[in-house]
């Protein structure tokens, strides 16, 4: 995989590269460029140059590139799907539905071409106006992840580009061969050259200077806290705004009048989907005392008949790499120092040997006490989930709001009141109430605490690139100046 700088596919300046690992195999499946900083300022340098002739271009023909990328990738879909599977680690169909959320993310914030929002107020006088114009911020910088490495792109791509600004895109070391295969769809698009530049390497070499060069305007990022945390403190050099979605820690609520089926299917989606590494996955399940055994049981058998292995053929893959898998061994190995039950799984599942060096976890549930406890309190961002018996619902809000993230949360019930109670009392960005996720396009994905800052979806996401630009008009045939005398004006001043 080559850079991609000022509309040209280029070896890194510096010519080295690393190898890209599919995590079912732990095999090198091809190698990207890693950019140094000769490179960066490169691609920075090129989409200032294009941003006055890609805003030029107005919203309905920026929208009609983004309609035909979607077109594009509709048609040639299988290939994606494939890449999902290969270097991700996905299966099957959560490959498929990636992609059918790449494409509905594409053809959603296409669809605001000439509808972004403005305001024209009344002036002091009848004669002025006050323009609310809302304009692109110039060059974002957009950091993607590994666990929806085409469907982030998407999300970032499609608003960035539709409100104007130009592009500067670095996908995950783990997961660059998704974005490289959108991006190489835009380009048989037709984007202009420079519009769009797409930078592979690591990030502790050349995150620092993608969002803190002064010609940078926005960044854009998905990712951990820690490294949120890093890039607000590098974004400040340069003031730039931020998009960040963070961690999370999603509850799971039970309650004693829940349709226990429905809760079940949403926690084996909002759990295992993609091996459990997604922002909103359920990692914290508090099950009422009066359905706790029999929900667990229940759960118990359904993630016992979960196939993992080959994404090919099986119901969850692996996770991302070595490191992810380690983190899952410490997670269980501190449950059973303190003394805490396995129900389900906790270790590697037996593979055949084509597997044996990809990276796969059994998905697993372990019954737990301690609302302090790491299983509750870190996010875990893997196949693992903690089980607690709950009793009373004003306790049940205090655990749920216990964590330093904010992202989703779940509630299953009947009761209408307690429904209505936790729309004020469950402080997160997202609530689901007796159904799962994800997001939809048209909804504005944020958080609160450490999730992170902005959101994106909707048109609230539309309008994080957009900054005000406010325009004073007078129109009359004179002003009035109030802190100037009008003895100082005279007609003997004029030539």
């Amino acid at each position: 995989m080559k850079l991609l700088i000022d509309g040209e596919w280029v070896d890194s300046s510096s010519g080295r590269t690393a190898p890209d690992i599919s995590p079912s195999t732990g095999n090198n499946i091809a190698t990207f460029a890693l950019a140094n900083r000769e490179d960066v300022e490169s691609a920075i340098d090129s989409a200032e140059d294009a941003f006055n002739g890609w805003y030029a271009l107005g919203s309905k023909n920026r929208s009609k590139i983004i309609v035909r990328a979607a077109e594009i990738i509709q048609n040639r879909r299988s290939e994606l799907e494939d890449i999902l599977i290969t270097e991700n680690g996905k299966v099957i169909m959560e490959a498929r539905q990636e992609v059918d959320g790449v494409i509905d993310q594409l053809l959603y914030y296409a669809g605001f071409e000439r509808k972004l929002p403005g305001d024209v107020l009344e002036g002091p006088d009848i004669q002025q106006r006050l323009f609310l114009h809302r304009v692109p911020f110039g060059v974002v910088v957009a950091l993607t992840p590994w666990n929806f490495p085409a469907g982030m792109v998407a999300r970032k791509l499609a608003p960035a580009l539709l409100t104007g600004n130009t592009v500067v895109l670095k996908p995950s070391s783990d997961t660059p061969m998704a974005a490289e295969w959108i991006v190489k769809r835009f380009i048989e698009a037709g984007i202009p050259k420079g519009v769009l530049n797409f930078i592979t390497g690591k990030g502790s070499e050349i995150g620092d200077l993608l969002v803190s060069h002064r010609k940078i305007s926005l960044v854009t990022m998905t990712g951990s806290t820690d490294t949120g945390q890093r890039i607000m403190r590098k974004a400040s050099e340069n003031m730039a705004k931020l998009i960040l979605e963070l961690g999370g820690k999603a509850p799971f609520i039970v309650w004693r009048d829940a349709n226990l089926t429905t809760a079940l299917k949403t926690l084996l989606w909002a759990k295992f989907w993609n091996s459990g590494q997604s922002c909103i996955a359920a990692e914290r399940l508090y099950i009422h005392e009066e359905v706790y055994d029999k929900f667990l049981e229940m759960l118990k058998k359904a993630v016992s008949r979960i196939k993992v292995g080959d994404p090919r053929e099986a119901d969850m893959g692996p996770l991302i790499n070595r490191n992810s898998l380690n983190t899952m061994h410490d997670f269980v190995r501190d449950a059973i120092t303190r003394g805490r039950r396995i129900i389900s799984g906790g270790k590697v599942p037996s593979l055949k040997h084509e597997l044996r060096n990809g990276f796969y976890f059994e998905p697993t549930v372990i019954e737990e006490n301690d609302q302090g406890s790491p299983l509750f309190q870190e996010e875990i961002f893997g196949p693992i989930i903690g089980a607690m018996k709950v009793s009373d619902r004003e306790d049940v809000f205090l655990k749920a709001n216990d964590s330093k993230y904010g992202l989703a949360s779940y509630l299953f019930t009947e009761d209408n009141e307690f429904i209505m109670e936790a729309f004020d009392r469950i402080r997160f960005g997202e609530l689901y109430v007796n159904m799962p996720g994800p997001e939809a396009s048209n909804g504005y994905h944020t958080g609160f605490r450490m999730t992170g800052q902005a959101g994106e979806g909707s048109v609230y996401g539309i309008s994080e690139y957009l900054k005000v630009k406010n325009i004073y008009l007078n129109y009359g045939r004179d002003v009035s100046v109030p802190t100037v005398r009008e003895s100082l004006i005279s007609d003997d001043l004029h030539p």
